[in-house]
């Protein structure tokens, strides 16, 4: 038996659950053995299931190809064969949040890339490398589960990655008001172009949601335990619009920022590069080595030449400058299906596993 935790993704089938799959193949830690998806996908295996909607670049791994895809509603039989899950199931919000507390209960921690449970108070909303602490919050979920072993924990919203990590890193100059604008990839709605043709040479406006997670998830982040549950800070006020745009893979953010302390160009740049947290630390197999590169040109970051940047799970900044009406401005990039979904649930999953959170069953 491999000493690697065994491993199932809830959602398998889907574009997130895709991703999972193939972040996971050969990981040092990891073993998927478990695939789970709706009613309709169980039974068959899971190229069968999947066919021809595999959506990713890189072919689907050969280990999980001929894994019988099992019921996600058949909790237990699941559970009893891995000894964590991540989830990306495709469901309403309250099914999400009942389905991974069922699992919880089943002493099996989950993982999870859905919002259902990113404003629970008890459940952990994290970046591992601003919030890991966060994860203290852990055993008060517990308590409320009635657990030993089982919890959820959460990461938060694509969108906010390609900014959220700036602003920490610049926490000690003390922003209090941010504009932001994201310009999003379609693979954040599940799409790639064949399946929205739609948005070849297109722009839409409105993503539903998206906003309001965007100006809110930050503050959880950067929020306090107290009382066993998760305060969300205060500061900054962000106010935000999302755009959709025709690009396959990758966030830009163009961001306006007012500090209380008036730092230079050059000590938000030094704070940019030296940035790093718990996961650069230990070294965890996903980590990227440097978190945010800050880059020099005037035409970069740029989405095909930067979104790869760290395997995905690095943050690409530039244009910073100062600004008329703000203090300074920057533009910055992160992938929204690596580091903004299952490869920062991944890092989570790496960070709980070495604080102690996931073990063997």
């Amino acid at each position: 038996m491999s000493e690697k935790l065994r491993v199932g993704i809830l959602g398998a089938t889907g574009m997130v659950g895709q991703r999972f799959i193939s972040l996971l193949e050969n990981h040092p830690w990891f073993e998927v053995v478990t695939v789970a998806a709706s009613a309709r996908s169980a039974g068959k295996t899971y190229e069968e299931a999947v066919g021809a909607r595999w959506k990713m670049t890189t072919p689907m791994p050969e280990a999980v190809k001929k894994l019988v895809v099992m019921n996600v509603a058949d909790v237990e039989e699941v559970a009893s064969t891995v000894d964590f899950v991540f989830s990306a199931v495709d469901m309403s919000k309250e099914e999400i949040k009942a389905i991974e507390e069922e699992y919880a209960k089943t002493e099996t921690p989950v993982v999870s890339n859905n919002s259902a449970h990113r404003w629970t108070p008890d459940v952990p909303m994290v970046v591992p490398e601003i919030n890991p602490q966060h994860f203290d919050v852990i055993e008060f979920q517990k308590k409320r589960l009635g657990t030993t072993r089982g919890f959820v924990a959460v990461k938060p919203n694509c969108s906010i990655q390609s900014y959220a990590p700036v602003l920490t890193a610049w926490k000690e100059f003390e922003p209090y008001e941010v504009v932001a604008t994201t310009y999003q990839a379609i693979s954040g709605a599940g799409k790639t172009f064949k399946d929205w043709p739609e948005m070849v040479e297109n722009i839409i406006p409105y993503i539903g949601g998206e906003e309001e997670k965007s100006e809110m998830e930050p503050l959880r982040l950067w929020g306090e335990i107290e009382d066993g549950v998760i305060v969300p800070a205060k500061e900054p006020v962000i106010t935000c619009q999302c755009v959709r745009v025709p690009v396959l893979n990758g966030h830009t953010a163009a961001v306006f920022v007012k500090f209380r302390k008036k730092p230079t160009k050059e000590q938000l740049i030094e704070k940019l590069t030296a940035f790093k947290g718990i996961p650069q630390e230990l070294e965890l197999p996903s980590a990227p080595k440097q978190f945010i590169r800050y880059m020099e040109e005037a035409d970069r970051p740029q989405v095909q030449a930067d979104v790869d940047y760290e395997n995905g799970m690095g943050v690409s900044v530039g244009r910073l400058r100062e600004d008329k009406v703000y203090d300074f401005k920057f533009i910055g990039l992160s992938h929204n299906t690596v580091r903004g979904a299952a490869g920062g649930a991944v890092l989570c999953a790496e960070t709980l596993k070495a604080k102690g959170y996931i073990t063997k069953k």
